[in-house]
Parts: C-alpha cells; sequence; structure tokens
C-alpha cells in the first residue's frame, strides 16, 4: 500500500512538473536546502526548479544526505534520493532532465564533510553515469555545482572536469580558475539586514548591487543565500536582476514566476513570449467563439489621449435628456488602477462625482454577470443567471424599457456578444442566461433603436423555425459592420464580429468608435433625448485569463469609449454619464510598478468574479446624486429620478 501510494505521489508531481515546465520562466529557482522537503528532489523537480541543493556528508564510506551529522541515516543516501532519481528521468526523457525542454537542471552538492575525499566519492559516484553527469558527453546533463567546503581556486583542475564551483564575490580567479565557477553565492546578510518587507534601505541596496555587477562582469549567475523570503522579496530580487532566487518553498516561488508574462505590462515593451494564446476559449454559451487572447498582440507601441472635461454641467441640476451609461464587465479598481498606472491617466479617472456599490446576488455572496448587469439595468435585485427577472419569473422593466416609454431613442452597445448576459439584461427577460434563443427574440417587440456587438451565430441559426434575421430585418437595419450604424434612418441591428475579437493596437479605437456612432445614430432617432448603455466586455475574460496585458488594453478601450461619452456630454449640456461595473473578475492585485515607466505587475487571486466594492463614477447633470456607498440597484433608480 505505501509503494503505491509514493507512486501516485510521484506521479501527481511530475505531471505538475510537465505543466509548469510549459511555463515562461523569467527567473531561475534553487531549492535551497532541498533534502528537508516533504519529497525530496520531486517536489522541486516538478516545479522546474533550475538548481536543486543537497547538503551531503562522507559518513563510514557513505554519501550521506542531511544538514547535521547527528541526523544522518543509512536510508537517507545521496544514491537513494537524487542519484537514481536522475538516472531514471533521463532515461525516460531521452537523454535530458525534462522531456519538454531543453532547460538544464543544476544539481548543487553541499559538501559538510571533508572536501577531498568527500569530493572524490562523489565524482566515483557520479562517473557511472557520464550520460547523466558529464557535459563532455551530454550537452544536456545535469550541471554539478559544488559549495559549501569548496576547494581553493588552484584546486579546481584537481577534479573532474564536470565539476564546477560555487564562487566568492571578491574573489581574485585566474581565467582558468573562472571557466569552472558555475555560479556567484553570498549570504545576504553580510549586505542587507532587509526583512522582505517594504524597500531595502539605498546603503544597503548599494552594497547588494556591487555583488551582483561583480558576478554579472564576470558572465557568472548570482545568487543570495540566506535572504527572507516571500512575494516582496521574489519581485524586488527579480528587478534587481539576481538570477537565482534561494527559496525554500519552491511551490509559492514557481506559482509567483510562472507565465510571468501575464503577470508584467508596460506600453512600448514586447512581451518575451511571440506565440500562443491566454485564456480560455468558451467561457460560457455565449462567448463560445472568442479566441483568447493572442500573445503577440498583447502589447501597445504607445498610450492613449486623456480627455479633460470642462466640467460647465458637472453635478448641477440641469435637465437631463440623454444618459450614457457605461458598464466595465469584471472592472474593479485594481484594473482601472493598472491601466491608469501603465498610461499614466485616464479619462475615467478626470470624472469628480465618484460612489461606491455593494453587488452581491440576491442568492449567493458573489455575483454573476446576469445578477450584476440585470441589478444595473432594473433597479432589482436578482438571482444569478436570471436576466431582468425575478425568481418568479416575472419580468423587471430595464431602463431601456424605462426610456422606450418616454419616447426617448434606447440603444444597447457591447464590445462582445450582443446575447451575453449584461447587454440583454437591457433588452431581454429570462430565468436563464444560456437560453439566449429567448433572449434575443425580444428584439422582435423592437423596444430599442440600437444593437451592436458580434454573435452572428446566434442570429443565423434557426430558432423553433424561425428565420431571426428574416424577421429582424422587416423591423431594423441588420448590417455586419459598425460603419453602417447611421444606415438609412430605421433602428439598426449590428453584429460586426470584430467586436469578438480581443483589443489590441490595431482596434483599439473599435468600442470608442462605435459608441460615437451610436449616439449619432440615437440623436436621429428621437429628439426627446436617448439612453445608451456601452459595454466593455472583455475586461472580465481578461480577469478569467488571468491575463493582466489583455486587462490593461481592454481597460484603455473602453476608456476611450467613456471619453466619447463625456466629449459628447460636454457639447451636449444635457447628458449624464454613468461608468461602473457589474463585478470585479479575477481577484486582481497589484504587486509593484514605476510611476515614471507605466511599468506595472500583478497577480490574480482567482480566474473567477469576487465580490469586492466597486467604483460608479459620474458626469453631467445630477452626478453629485451618485456620490456615496450603496447597492447596485440604486444606480437604475437615480437615473430614473433624475429623468422623470
Amino acid at each position: 500500500m505505501k509503494l503505491r501510494m509514493w507512486k501516485c505521489v510521484l506521479l501527481l508531481l511530475l505531471a505538475a512538473g510537465a505543466a509548469t515546465a510549459r511555463a515562461e520562466r523569467p527567473i531561475l529557482i534553487h531549492s535551497h536546502n532541498d533534502y528537508a522537503r516533504c519529497v525530496p528532489f520531486y517536489q522541486a523537480y516538478a516545479q522546474h526548479a533550475a538548481s536543486i541543493e543537497v547538503d551531503l556528508f562522507l559518513h563510514d564510506g557513505q554519501l550521506l544526505v542531511g544538514h547535521d551529522e547527528e541526523e544522518l541515516s543509512a536510508g537517507l543516501s545521496f544514491e537513494k534520493l537524487y542519484v537514481e532519481p536522475l538516472v531514471g528521468l533521463f532515461a525516460r526523457n531521452g537523454g535530458r532532465a525534462w522531456r519538454d525542454s531543453d532547460e538544464t537542471l543544476q544539481l548543487m552538492i553541499e559538501l559538510k564533510s571533508e572536501t577531498d575525499p568527500t569530493l572524490q566519492a562523489v565524482t566515483a559516484l557520479l562517473d557511472r553515469w557520464p550520460e547523466v553527469f558529464d557535459v563532455a558527453r551530454n550537452p544536456q546533463a545535469v550541471r554539478i555545482a559544488v559549495t559549501g567546503r569548496v576547494p581553493a581556486p588552484e584546486h579546481f583542475c584537481d577534479y573532474a572536469p564536470y565539476v564546477r564551483f560555487d564562487g566568492a564575490w571578491d574573489a581574485d580567479y585566474t581565467p582558468d580558475q573562472l571557466e569552472r565557477v558555475a555560479l556567484v553565492s553570498a549570504n545576504f546578510r553580510d549586505f542587507s539586514q532587509w526583512n522582505g518587507k517594504g524597500s531595502i534601505i539605498p546603503s544597503e541596496l548599494a552594497r547588494l548591487c556591487k555583488v551582483i555587477d561583480r558576478a554579472h562582469a564576470w558572465g557568472k549567475p548570482v545568487r543570495f543565500w540566506n535572504a527572507p523570503e516571500g512575494t516582496t522579496t521574489y519581485y524586488t530580487f527579480y528587478n534587481l536582476g539576481i538570477d537565482y532566487i534561494n527559496t525554500d518553498r519552491p511551490e509559492s516561488c514557481a506559482a509567483f514566476f510562472s507565465d510571468f508574462g501575464n503577470k508584467n505590462f508596460r506600453i512600448g515593451d514586447r512581451r518575451a513570449a511571440e506565440g500562443g494564446v491566454t485564456g480560455t476559449k468558451r467561457l460560457d454559451k455565449t462567448t463560445r467563439d472568442f479566441g483568447g487572447f493572442q500573445n503577440d498582440k498583447l502589447q501597445l507601441s504607445e498610450g492613449i489621449d486623456v480627455y479633460v472635461p470642462t466640467y460647465r454641467n458637472d453635478g448641477g441640476r440641469g435637465r437631463v435628456r440623454n444618459v450614457i451609461f457605461l458598464i466595465g464587465d469584471g472592472m474593479g479598481l485594481s484594473q482601472i488602477l493598472a491601466a491608469a498606472y501603465a498610461n499614466r491617466g485616464l479619462t475615467t479617472l478626470q470624472m469628480k462625482h465618484i460612489g461606491l456599490q455593494f453587488n452581491n446576488a440576491l442568492d449567493a455572496f458573489t455575483t454573476d454577470s446576469a445578477a450584476g448587469g440585470s441589478a444595473l439595468a432594473t433597479g432589482e435585485r436578482h438571482a444569478n443567471r436570471h436576466i431582468a427577472m425575478s425568481v418568479d419569473g416575472i419580468p423587471c422593466p430595464s431602463l431601456s424599457d424605462y426610456f422606450h416609454e418616454q419616447g426617448r431613442a434606447v440603444g444597447v452597445l457591447t464590445l462582445g456578444n450582443v446575447a451575453d448576459a449584461t447587454p440583454a439584461a437591457f433588452y431581454g427577460h429570462s430565468v436563464e442566461r444560456d437560453n439566449s434563443d429567448e433572449l434575443t427574440r425580444a428584439l422582435l417587440d423592437g423596444r430599442i433603436d440600437l444593437l451592436c456587438g458580434s454573435g452572428i451565430r446566434q442570429f443565423e441559426e434557426r430558432q423553433d423555425g424561425i428565420d431571426l434575421v428574416g424577421e429582424l430585418s422587416k423591423r431594423y437595419a441588420f448590417v455586419r459592420s459598425v460603419d453602417a450604424i447611421g444606415g438609412d434612418g430605421r433602428p439598426v441591428i449590428c453584429i460586426d464580429e470584430r467586436m469578438d475579437e480581443a483589443a489590441e493596437e490595431a482596434n483599439l479605437s473599435l468600442l470608442a468608435d462605435a459608441t460615437r456612432a451610436s449616439i449619432e445614430k440615437l440623436q436621429q432617432r428621437s429628439r426627446k433625448g436617448f439612453f445608451l448603455m456601452v459595454e466593455g466586455a472583455k475586461i472580465d475574460y481578461a480577469g478569467h485569463s488571468c491575463c493582466l496585458p489583455g486587462s490593461v488594453i481592454e481597460m484603455l478601450s473602453f476608456d476611450l469609449a467613456v471619453a466619447e461619452a463625456l466629449k459628447f456630454a460636454d457639447a451636449n449640456g444635457e447628458t449624464l454619464v454613468v461608468v461602473t461595473a457589474d463585478h470585479e473578475t479575477g481577484g486582481l492585485v497589484l504587486l509593484d510598478g514605476d510611476e515614471q515607466s507605466g511599468r506595472i505587475l500583478g497577480i490574480y487571486t482567482s480566474d473567477d468574479h469576487t465580490p469586492a466594492m466597486l467604483p460608479v463614477f459620474a458626469y453631467g447633470p445630477g452626478a453629485d446624486r451618485f456620490c456615496g456607498t450603496y447597492l447596485n440597484t440604486e444606480i437604475a433608480r437615480r437615473i430614473r429620478e433624475l429623468t422623470r
């Protein structure tokens, strides 16, 4: 039973290692005192550690693993714990450490007993498998690095050529001796007393940089042992250019540095990963055609302009003829802050009237887009998965219904699928968000003047024998491009499949262009004013995909649409603009950044929605009514009050 359980553990660890090996690695992980792990060697190997350290004694003719001599045991032999696993892996992986990677593995051996006899015993053992440990025989072989009781530099040449040594930063090596140095290690406490929180004081930082610069001038990687551990240490050492992170927690360290390209962003930087896709192809039924975030396009050569409003009619008691309601799906404060730092400003943050909304669903602490979007659309709390409909199956009138009855034009615009939960809440009613047939058939009622987004599949598939496109074409101009929104004066349904694509440099202004065209269209439709809902749908997708670059770029696309709304509000003088979110997605936490360069570093704590409070920004007549703290249902109610 114990043997079977042990084999299961090894299989799980190896599977985890294979997955981790494919992740983007910006830094090398050194598993310090690896023999102290619950599962020595395999635990670090599963995290794709680039270097694994073992303390070694020559005791009664045996090479035994342990920190102190009194803890040595015949069952803890170097051969059993490290050599045999490596030999077996190389046989299975075709002569390399990892089957799916050409990266090499370093085995660091700390000599705890007398140098020469211990090292001679080590090489006598390793010489039995030159294809695993001798780089002259196999370029993919394990790199052997000796630390601890390192021989004097003049004796480096006395040992097998594949054995290299841990170097001292202040040594004076000859060129031949330097060739035998594998890396440079130093005791962190000799240079700094930093505890891993906050920042390293400048004088200590200068001393650390001196060591790093000396090692790199030699062309050698550098490692600091006896250093603090934790998230702040990891990104601080990364920023300093330290090559090996010395860790006693390889799982935590590997998790932090895995997929690192999706945790960093700076406008003007090209991503290291040029290929591949980040994200889930199918998030739910209506977004099944989304292709994910293309890694080679998760970059911008320059930022976007920030529009500064005039504030002439901001917060006053003037008439509200028009309402532009912008919803950043999945947009929390961290998403806004990340984009603001990266772009060094946002139009959204120019709005002076700010509130905070709670967004819990009626039946759950954390809302989905159906309940969150429906609360914003109707002013009533909803159960998850319900689209503007009560738990008893009674339709709840939305803002679209309200403004339609007032004779004002109504538009629903999304940078996503028009049948997805948030836009659907502004024109349809259902107890199930996946009932997209039922939702889109609601368009036959003709209660909106404009619908724009992606999702042509939903319209072209016959619904209970109904030719939906044909029926809708009797009432609407059915067009396939944002450029055709203006049309012939009739109500319009625009299904432009470009709206399904992730935002990138080439299409960054698409939502803003559609917002501007939608405003013009709705002005034509009614002299009494209009209501327009604009959704930035894929901020949410980026959160589900744990993709910080995607989140920033989608936020900037959304901010351009906010700018169009504010420009119109300034020119019109009777327009209220409200900007908020239906929920936050991903639990994004910003960890580090640089104000001057716009570099940001953030991690996601989830790949799903969170119950975080959300900001509400307002501009124009009545904007001051949106300050304070309230339930998300208050937003629609206050919009109604201001437009009666």
